[in-house]
């Protein structure tokens, strides 16, 4: 058997006011209707800043400033393995839309258990929070 594709993948954590932006899988994608941080797929020859600024401003219509790497972990699923990259990051413009997303939600770290997130975004949280 072969080895199983690796997809680069970076997130924003935004943070305002003790609450944490997540959105919303639609219900047309892989893991439909989970929910993540606000990021996706680094494309061929780009930057993990560029590819998150890209992807916040195509799901959320969003500016962002992207700080340093907070969190990495790497996620077997079926058919492939996703590293995903969790950055801190500051909005830029205030104004978001769910453009390319179902929805959006700022919530408490307290509150992340009554979202069902994907397995990575869930791996990451767990990590950042210190839980194991």
């Amino acid at each position: 058997m072969g080895r199983e594709q690796t997809i680069r993948v970076v997130a924003a954590v935004l943070e305002r006011d003790g609450r944490y932006l997540i959105t919303q899988r639609r219900a047309s994608a892989v893991l439909p209707l989970l929910w993540e941080f606000p990021g996706g797929r680094v494309e061929e020859n780009e930057t993990d800043v560029h590819a998150l600024k890209r992807e916040v401003r195509h799901r959320l219509g969003a500016e962002i400033e992207v700080g340093k790497l907070i969190s990495f972990v790497s996620h077997p699923y079926d058919h492939y393995v996703v590293d995903l990259f969790l950055y801190e990051c500051t909005l830029v413009s205030e104004a978001l839309q769910a453009k390319n997303v179902n929805a959006f939600k700022w919530v408490t770290s307290a509150d992340f258990d009554q979202y069902p997130f994907t397995p990575a975004d869930e791996a990451s949280m767990n990590k950042l929070l210190g839980v194991t």
